[in-house]
């Protein structure tokens, strides 16, 4: 684990930006060079701060929070830079070709890119005694998952990424028979998995060793559900409610909320926790030990389910069909700071807050989240959600992953609003502009930057402002929209727009409100 160096409860800020959305040479951003630029771009702004969003191998939708493990590193995100500094890549490879800019990631052409630039830097690394040396300790240092997932991995590429509840019986029940005449048919494959997996974490070390010595932070996140194809699953099935045929009972979801009303059905295997309980919360434990290599702190993502969860029957079409059941929490939390020690955790504390999810986060002493887009609501039922009352023990956010832009969402109602949510927008905007005396006509990128101001000027102890607030972009520039399939995780910066005039812009307003980091 990472010693605590940044804490968080020192007055502080940062940005919210996936390694993905960063610009670069080819159709989507990684763990490279342009890493490291943003790096000295957030020392330039004196924030402390850089949060991501998880950094695991996606599947269908490109999805960060739809990860294939919990474990392992996105390929996606390997720096094909650093393989050619590291001699790996020829660098007249063809992979290195760059292409033109744009503020969308094309992940499609990204993915045929970086496998074939893999596989040659694969065939080079085999023929080197230094390469066989460094994948032979990596292969050690991470056997605890690295050989259930190189093997997931490589049956999913041979089976035409079919899910792994759809392959063969034998090896979707892992029998010894099955998985060793694969493993014997396929080492090579089972091997380029580790290769990947050991860049991945050649890079991300490499960046956070950067990253400290200018100063700054990285906040990971950890999502609470585990997807259903996913190495986890398959090889620790026992963990999760699995029926009798190996496949859910009931799925992970939401109830109806800010963000939808027809809730949010995930689809996600819910966990056993009697089972997780029983066996010490080992898997929890090991999960987050294994963030806390990396980062300095970690985000939980749907911390209510730290609480309870909603369960929703499968092969049900609407998330607002389910029921409520209790997690033990606390025991949960106790036994990750008596294994861990004093680790830096962020409770996501949105939705549907109860009294035990915030007795849960205070009896841990977790910062929760506050987002100013949520803090307008007319009336005063909604008191307690103001600037003015958000806690010293909190982060700040103008807007998160899931929400719009914030010159977006102060700009105009969303396309495909009803009346009442049109109607909604406009009394909570006209709220907003009142309470923080901002002129109505002012352009909504101008607005965007008064509540990135609000935010820094709050006494939160740590403010967090999503890269497109800084630059001020709308409604195009947003990154999820939570409940719809398609078009989400796409947004890229473009080269330049993170120049020296934002950076002084930005450090002049941390240093008035106290948030530059020493």
């Amino acid at each position: 684990m990472t010693p605590i160096q940044f804490r968080l409860d020192e007055r502080a800020a940062g940005i919210l930006v996936h390694p993905t959305s960063l610009p670069g040479p080819f159709e989507s951003g990684d763990l490279g060079p342009a890493a490291h630029a943003f790096v000295d771009f957030l020392a330039s702004c004196g924030l402390r701060w850089w949060q991501m969003l998880p950094l695991g191998p996606v599947g269908h939708g490109h999805s960060p929070y739809a990860s294939t493990s919990v474990f392992a590193g996105s390929d996606v995100l390997v720096s094909l830079e650093r393989l050619r500094d590291d001699g790996l890549l020829d660098p007249a490879d063809s992979a290195l070709a760059p292409v033109e800019a744009s503020a969308r990631c094309d992940f499609g052409a990204s993915d045929t890119r970086r496998e074939g630039a893999l596989r040659r830097a694969f065939e080079k690394a085999r023929g080197l005694e230094v390469e066989r040396r460094k994948l032979a300790a990596f292969g050690e240092e991470f056997a605890f998952w690295l050989d259930d997932y190189a093997t997931f991995a490589a049956v999913k590429r041979r089976l035409g990424d079919k899910p792994f509840f759809e392959w063969p019986e034998g090896l979707r029940r892992r029998e010894q028979a099955a998985l060793g005449s694969f493993a014997e048919a396929h080492a090579e494959e089972i091997a380029f998995e580790k290769f990947v997996q050991s860049r991945f974490w050649s890079d991300l070390r490499a960046l956070v060793a950067y990253a400290h010595e200018k100063n700054v932070a990285l906040m990971g996140d950890a999502p609470i559900y585990v997807a259903h194809d996913s190495a986890e699953v398959w090889a620790h099935p026992e963990i999760f409610q699995m029926g009798a045929d190996g496949e859910p009972e009931h799925v992970a979801g939401v109830p109806p909320d800010a963000f939808s009303d027809e809730g949010q059905l995930w689809g996600n295997p819910l966990y056993d926790w009697g089972y997780l309980e029983k066996h010490g919360f080992g898997f929890w434990v090991a999960r987050l030990q294994h963030q806390f290599r990396i980062f300095d702190a970690v985000r939980l993502d749907h911390f209510i389910g730290f609480s309870r969860y909603w369960a929703v029957a499968r092969g049900e079409k609407s998330a607002k069909n389910g029921t409520f059941h209790p997690v033990p929490g606390d025991r949960l939390f106790e036994a990750v700071f008596r294994g861990l020690g004093p680790v830096q955790l962020v409770a996501e504390d949105l939705g549907i807050v109860t009294d035990e999810v915030r007795a849960l986060r205070d009896r841990f002493r977790l910062p929760g989240m506050s987002v100013l887009q949520f803090s307008f609501s007319p009336g005063r039922h909604a008191e307690t959600s103001r600037p003015h009352r958000f806690p010293v023990r909190t982060i700040v956010y103008t807007g998160t992953h899931d929400n719009d832009t914030t010159a977006g969402w102060i700009g105009s109602a969303p396309e495909d609003a009803s009346e009442g949510a049109r109607t909604q927008w406009q009394a909570e905007r006209d709220f907003a502009l009142k309470y923080l005396a901002l002129d109505p006509a002012s352009p909504p990128s101008a607005l965007a930057w008064d509540l990135v101001r609000a935010a820094f000027a709050s006494h939160a102890q740590t403010a967090i402002v999503p890269v497109q607030d800084l630059l001020g972009l709308g409604r195009d520039a947003r990154m999820n929209r939570p409940g719809i399939a398609g078009g989400n995780w796409s947004f890229r910066l473009l080269p330049g727009q993170l120049d020296e005039r934002l950076a002084a812009k930005v450090h002049d307003l941390a240093e008035l409100y106290g948030r530059t980091s020493a």
